[in-house]
């Protein structure tokens, strides 16, 4: 059939369609163009051609946010940072290398998760789900701040990426413009917890647009693009996202069967661990993309705070580690003030952590031994007027030493770049922290800590 047809099968009645679709749509075409170009410059003004950045995902948003910042601004050497989580398509990876031959003079970077297999984590806190997809941190977000820190430590940059309102609900809750630094209801400048990546303005200037005015822009201007389109896809992400459609996960099936293979029988395996009474209905029919918190896993445990208060001591607790007490643990308590072993009892091998402001001692820290805990701390706060408050800030670095999967999102979120994961150890650089607390507020970390929401179990 398919030799029959093959001299029919070719792309010259879409070519005379799309003549027409482009003339019928010039005036839309030259409107959003310009409209776009002119915001771009009105926003890049601002900053050196240098500190601008394009967000570069292979998908048709981000192509055509590229080709319009790089017309826009004249400018084709324009940093370009691509994420690769490594769940990409091969037609992407494919597109990918086609956009860097055809744009020599880009500075094209890729950002990549290196320490992690991505189904080896899932295997420890569970696939990704529609409200839990720590992907995103991990692989993403995480890679790409490593990058940016990299190329531009404490330097303000403004981002250019390809988001549209239409997209979902919650893009359609952001700002065309979204400052790294807003001002709240209070006067107070304070972290924007829309901005995935701190210490960047990013700017949309596709923002209002339809797909349909991507896809006149891209057949209109000729611009080459992911060939996974072509094949039926209408996202190019990450090929097993649970964000994906039914229509995407049989293209999925068809065009990648062994990965589609794979990842069904994990997800039947997962579902048989967590106790699902029929595993192949459950993941067959979607329900593991609405799977919510850590039931079922072992790994849940660790992000449950646990501790008693000291029947001996005021304001003191004595919380449960899940391994020794060591200087990592230490160094968690920067955010509170300076972390000082010499001032501490060392007979007890007390660690005191002082006040900036004051010079006062607010945290002591000791070892404990209590039945039932194999590993523990006794810590002990002092001369503060919301003891409990501070305890509860302590019980979010206590949930971190115990369940850092190394998901990178605590590295993204400061925009001192004071936090990295070092190896397998979360560090806090006590000269780059400003203890402007926001790693230990729960407004910005579910629980102070991203595992918090991803292994919380329901009957806590």
């Amino acid at each position: 059939m398919l030799k029959k047809y093959k001299r029919q099968n070719n792309y010259d009645f879409f070519n005379q369609t799309i003549d027409k679709f482009v003339k019928a749509n010039t005036e839309r075409l030259n409107y959003i163009f310009d409209e776009a170009t002119g915001f771009i410059r009105d926003v890049a003004k601002k900053y050196p051609s240098e500190n601008i950045v394009i967000s570069f995902s292979g998908g048709k948003d981000s192509t055509v946010t590229a080709d319009l910042t790089v017309r826009a601004l004249s400018n084709p050497n324009l940093v370009h940072i691509f994420g690769d989580t490594t769940l990409e398509f091969p037609l992407t990876i494919e597109y990918v290398k086609r956009f860097r031959k055809n744009n020599l003079k880009a500075i094209f970077k890729t950002a990549r998760n290196k320490e992690q297999n991505f189904y080896e984590v899932c295997e420890d806190i569970g696939p990704p789900a529609r409200m839990l997809r720590w992907c995103c941190s991990m692989f993403k977000t995480g890679p790409i701040t490593r990058i940016l820190n990299s190329l531009y430590r404490d330097k303000s940059i403004l981002t250019f990426y390809g988001i549209r309102k239409n997209e979902s609900v919650n893009r359609s809750k952001y700002n065309r413009v979204e400052d790294a630094i807003i001002v709240d209801e209070d006067g107070n400048r304070i972290g924007n917890d829309k901005i995935k990546i701190q210490n960047q303005t990013v700017a949309a200037p596709i923002f209002l647009w339809k797909d349909i005015d991507i896809w006149l822009y891209i057949l209109g201007e000729g611009i080459d693009f992911n060939d996974a389109y072509r094949l039926g896809y209408d996202r190019v992400g990450c090929w097993c996202c649970p964000n994906n459609n039914e229509r995407a996960q049989l293209l999925s099936r068809i065009f990648l069967p062994d990965q589609a293979r794979k990842w069904r029988e994990f997800l039947i395996d997962f579902a048989v661990k967590i106790g699902k009474p029929d595993a192949e209905v459950y993941v067959d029919s979607g329900k593991w993309k609405a799977r919510q918190g850590g039931n079922g896993l072992t790994a849940a445990e660790d992000v449950k705070i646990k501790f008693t208060n000291c029947t001996t001591e005021y304001n003191a607790r004595v919380y449960k580690l899940n391994r020794p007490i060591d200087d990592s643990f230490l160094c968690l308590l920067t955010p509170f003030g300076k972390v000082s072993k010499e001032l501490g009892r060392k007979l007890i091998n007390e660690t005191i952590v002082i006040d900036i402001k004051t010079n006062v001692p607010i945290i002591s820290v000791q070892p404990f031994s209590q039945d039932g805990y194999d590993y523990a701390v006794k810590i002990k706060t002092m001369n503060v007027a919301k003891h409990d408050d501070l305890q509860r800030m302590i019980g979010y670095q206590v949930r971190k030493f115990n369940a850092c999967r190394k998901c990178l999102k605590c590295e993204s979120l400061c925009r001192f770049g004071a936090i990295s994961i070092i190896g397998d150890e979360y560090r806090i650089n006590e000269r780059k922290c400003k203890r402007c607390k926001m790693c230990v507020t729960a407004k910005y970390l579910d629980g102070g800590c991203l595992m918090d929401k991803y292994l919380k179990t329901k009957e806590e």
